[in-house]
C-alpha cells in the first residue's frame, strides 16, 4: 500500500517533503473512513487520486468535529473548532499558509484545480447547520442542507476528474450524484442519526404516513419495522432513485479515464439502496452495505475499462 501511495504522489508531481506527508495523511483518512469511495478511486489514473483523497480528507475532518466530537464536548466547543477550521480555510483560499496538514494539502489542491472558494464556504455552512438543526420541514429544506453537505462535493471533484463537455453542462449531474450518495446514507443510517438527535427524513413525508420522531425512536430502540416508517422510507427511496437517474447522464460527460471510477461508485452506492429495498426498508436491525467481494467484483472490470481508456484516449 505504501508503494501505491508513493506511486500516486509521484505521478501527481508531489515529491518528498512536508506537502507529501500532508497528502499521505489525507489518503489515510480516506482509506480508513470512506471505504466505498476509496475503492472507486482505485480505478482513477494515479495522478488524479491524491486530489480526491484531499477533498475527502478535508470533508471528513470537519464531519468528525460535528458527528464525533468526543465525550464532554459542548456545542460551543464544536463551534469554536469550526471557527478555527474556517480561519485556516480562509488562509488556504487566500493564498496564505494554512496551519493544519489537511488544509495545506487542500490549499495545494484548490490552487491546482482552480476550485471556487464558494464550494467550501457552502460546505461549512451546512456543517454548522448540523449543530443547530435537528429536523427538516420538507424536501426543499433538506436539499438546502444537502447542497452544502453533498452537492458541492460533486462539484469540487468534477474539475479533478475532467469532462469532455463544458464543465457547466456536467455540473448539475455531478451535484445530483453528491446528493444521491448522501440521501442513500441518510436512509441507511436513520438509527445512527437519531442517536445524534437528528432526523433527515422530511417532516411532511413523515406526517403523510402518520409517522413522527417518537415512532422512529421506538423502531430504533426495539428493532420494529413499522409499516408507517416503511412507507416513508419507500417514498424517500424513490426520491433517491430519481437523483441517481438525474446524475447518471453525467458519467458519459466525464473524461474517459475517469468514467469507470464514477460508474463504480454509482453502482456500489445504488446497490446499497437496492439492499434496503430487498430488506423491505428495514434499517433497524442491520446497517446495509456492499460486501468487499462485491466491491472487488465491481472494481475489477472498471479497472480494465480505465486502463483501456488511458491507452486509447487522446492526452
Amino acid at each position: 500500500m505504501r508503494d501505491t501511495a508513493r506511486a500516486e504522489l509521484d505521478a501527481a508531481g508531489i515529491g518528498p517533503g512536508p506537502l507529501r506527508d500532508d497528502y499521505l495523511l489525507c489518503r489515510g483518512l480516506h482509506a480508513h473512513h470512506g471505504r466505498t469511495y476509496f475503492t472507486a478511486t482505485r480505478v482513477l489514473p494515479p495522478a488524479r487520486r491524491p486530489s480526491v483523497h484531499v477533498l475527502y480528507g478535508f470533508a471528513r475532518r470537519v464531519d468528525d468535529i460535528v458527528d464525533e466530537p468526543g465525550a464532554g464536548t459542548s456545542t460551543a466547543d464544536q463551534h469554536a473548532r469550526l471557527d478555527t477550521i474556517e480561519e485556516d480555510l480562509r488562509r488556504a483560499l487566500e493564498g496564505e499558509e494554512p496551519r493544519e496538514a489537511v488544509h495545506r494539502a487542500l490549499a495545494h489542491t484548490v490552487g491546482r484545480h482552480a476550485l471556487p472558494g464558494s464550494y467550501f464556504r457552502a460546505f461549512m455552512r451546512s456543517m454548522r447547520m448540523d449543530l443547530t438543526v435537528t429536523d427538516y420541514a420538507d424536501l426543499g429544506h433538506l436539499r438546502e442542507y444537502m447542497y452544502g453537505s453533498a452537492a458541492v462535493i460533486g462539484l469540487q471533484v468534477l474539475p479533478v476528474l475532467g469532462t469532455v463537455v463544458p464543465r457547466e453542462q456536467a455540473a448539475p449531474h455531478a451535484a445530483a450524484l453528491g446528493e444521491a450518495f448522501q440521501l442513500t446514507n441518510f436512509l441507511r443510517d436513520v438509527a445512527e442519526d437519531l442517536r445524534r438527535g437528528r432526523v433527515y427524513l422530511p417532516q411532511d413525508v413523515l406526517e403523510a404516513y402518520g409517522a413522527d420522531r417518537s415512532l422512529l425512536e421506538h423502531c430504533a430502540r426495539t428493532g420494529t419495522n413499522d409499516r408507517r416508517v416503511r412507507a416513508v422510507l419507500a417514498e424517500m427511496t424513490e426520491v433517491n432513485h430519481r437523483l441517481y437517474d438525474l446524475a447518471e447522464p453525467g458519467i458519459a460527460m466525464l473524461d474517459p479515464v475517469a468514467r469507470p471510477c464514477v460508474a463504480t461508485a454509482f453502482r456500489l452506492y445504488r446497490a446499497i439502496l437496492e439492499e434496503i429495498r430487498i430488506a423491505e426498508h428495514d434499517v433497524w436491525r442491520i446497517r446495509h452495505g456492499v460486501s468487499d467481494a462485491r466491491k472487488t467484483a465491481a472494481a475489477g472490470p472498471a479497472l480494465v475499462r480505465a486502463l483501456w481508456a488511458r491507452a486509447f484516449s487522446r492526452p
